[in-house]
């Protein structure tokens, strides 16, 4: 066993004394040393729970013949975070707790580790300490959210975020806005839509390094509970097996993970944290891939936002397994991909169903015949720019217009809300990339204003930043090359005509060549933002988002395989 470096032998003594200080046995001692990750805080509603799940997981590992250590991870609320300074601090917390629990696994020599986050940036920087460390791996989230009630209705966080705008556009009192923030939430769990959090554990299910439900089963219900007993036996057989995190972060798994993406109807946040999953791996994911799955994959789900349905009814419906079930009958997932449940992706799909298919459309009739993302190049983005297909309105698919320019969100949201923005226009935000930022924060109080203004089907949002999983309309991010450097959006000028073709996967600035040169031959970029502090060494150190913004101190390079 890996931890008899810090518990065999008569030098190891020493180390031993400090483990019997904690109260644990020679018995204790002999067994896998398994470390245990709960991301639990009380700032985070999709976290608060976790505790519990951390001690289910700690009887399943103690159940099946291991010593379970707890240690924590910090987790940053996108929703609280939203709208203001803190959303640069969310993303640049995924490299912190990639680094951390690579420090605490290395340091303690632990034999294995069981990852149990929920929310946002917490799941794929857990993921990517385990592709980095390669120990035999499960990750178990805490469960999404249940839907809220409202006047007959299921509603989400994302439906206050949009309520703002109403009030803003005089569609809505503020007596009602009150009546429905009170009802949006309703209790623990990542938030009940298909936004980042629920993403990234659907897709957890799809890589095969977390057991079936994962991304799906309420965070209320008692399923819950069983299931993280369910990764503490789990882990005890990887363990036994001698098999670690990359022999199910694979190649294939990458590839079957951006197929149930699509299907669902996933976060553009994805396309930033499974390429710095797979890069850890020691695999390439770039947005060609995306295309070339979404091109053949159609989109079944039309979960919130882009449709009234949310986690608890693709649970009910039958889940990921449903899903791949799907796909699998038109032979678009690798059936043979394995999973750390001990069952490959084929015989998960084979115990599963589709139980409502109003919810997970037939892949004989899906919603639309190509997946819910799309990365879109041209002259405004030549290493490319990310968009949620599926959740844009058919008539937006195709828009030209006028851009209206803004170095920061705050004039961009102060714009929209006053009304100083008009059907037909280009809204383009620069200097909220991952370095000019930096952290490149998601703009959800922006693009659901816009939503609760109705302009969602006839003003377009273009930036260097990012969005929410919770974002619908054309709202369209990662523009790679950023503005801080230098890339087309920094040349932008006001009225200028910007060309979006999402069928043509092209996003273009009509401005002549000459005109562009000159332009950068004058260009001087805003200063830094952040002149100390942790923000600063990240903008100095992090990539391109087109690469998945990872702290490599590279320059952008383009997103292609």
């Amino acid at each position: 066993m890996r931890s008899d470096i810090v518990k065999k032998g008569p030098a190891r003594a020493p180390h031993r004394s400090l483990f019997k200080a904690m109260g644990l046995t020679d018995a204790e001692l002999d067994r896998p040393l398994i470390g245990v990750v709960s991301a639990e805080s009380e700032i985070v509603p999709g976290h608060a729970h976790l505790g519990k799940l951390c001690e289910a997981v700690k009887a399943g590992i103690r159940s099946a013949g291991g010593t379970p250590f707890e240690f924590p991870s910090i987790g940053v609320c996108d929703g609280i975070a939203m709208g203001h300074e803190g959303m640069r601090y969310s993303l640049a917390t995924r490299e912190l707790i990639a680094d951390s629990i690579e420090c605490m696994a290395m340091a303690h020599a632990f034999d294995a580790l069981v990852l149990i986050p929920n929310c946002d940036k917490i799941v794929p920087g857990m993921l990517m300490a385990a592709a980095r460390l390669d120990l035999p791996t499960v990750l178990v989230s805490g469960g999404p959210m249940l839907s809220g009630r409202h006047e007959g209705r299921a509603v989400s966080l994302s439906s206050v975020f949009e309520a703002v705008g109403s009030v803003a556009a005089g569609k809505m009192d503020e007596a009602e806005l009150s009546r429905l923030e009170d009802a949006a939430c309703p209790g623990c769990g990542s938030c009940s839509g298909m936004f980042t959090a629920n993403s990234m554990n659907c897709v957890a299910e799809a890589l095969g390094i977390a057991l079936p439900g994962n991304g799906t089963i309420p965070a209320v219900h008692a399923a819950r509970m069983r299931l993280a007993k369910d990764a503490g036996t789990a882990v005890m057989r990887l363990v036994e097996e001698g098999r670690g995190a990359r022999g199910f972060l694979t190649e294939k798994s990458f590839r079957n993970a951006l197929a149930v993406d699509m299907a669902l109807g996933c976060s553009t946040n994805t396309v930033l944290h499974l390429p710095a999953i797979a890069r850890e791996a020691g695999i390439v994911l770039g947005l060609d891939l995306v295309n070339e799955v979404s091109a053949r994959v159609p989109n079944l789900c039309g979960l919130a936002p882009a449709g009234r349905h949310h986690m608890e009814d693709l649970h009910a419906a039958g889940g990921v397994g449903a899903v791949v079930r799907e796909l699998l009958s038109l032979g678009l997932v690798a059936a043979d991909a394995p999973s750390v449940c001990g069952l490959d992706l084929g015989d998960i799909a084979a115990w599963s169903a589709n139980l409502d298919p109003e919810v997970i459309h037939p892949a004989t009739a899906p919603r639309s015949k190509t997946g819910g993302l799309a990365a879109l190049r041209g002259s405004l983005a030549p290493d490319g720019s990310i968009v949620k297909r599926s959740a844009v309105a058919p008539d937006m698919l195709v828009h030209e217009g006028p851009a209206r320019v803004f170095d920061s969100e705050e004039a961009a949201f102060a714009a929209v809300s006053s009304g100083a923005v008009r059907p037909g226009d280009v809204v383009v935000i620069r200097y909220e990339g991952p370095k000019g930022g930096p952290g490149m924060r998601e703009m959800l109080s922006l693009t659901a204003c816009l939503a609760g203004m109705g302009l969602d089907s006839s003003v377009a949002l273009v930036t260097d930043g990012r969005f929410s999983g919770a974002t619908r309309g054309a709202c369209i991010g990662h523009v790679s090359p950023e503005a801080a450097l230098g890339g087309p959006i920094a040349l932008v000028r006001e009225g200028d005509r910007i060309a979006i073709d999402m069928g043509r996967l092209s996003l273009d600035l009509l401005v002549p060549p000459g005109e562009m040169a000159a332009r950068k031959a004058a260009f001087v970029p805003l200063p830094p933002r952040a002149g100390k502090g942790y923000l600063a060494r990240y903008a100095r150190l992090v990539g391109s988002a087109a690469q998945g913004a990872v702290l490599d101190g590279g320059e952008e390079t383009g997103g292609r395989r």
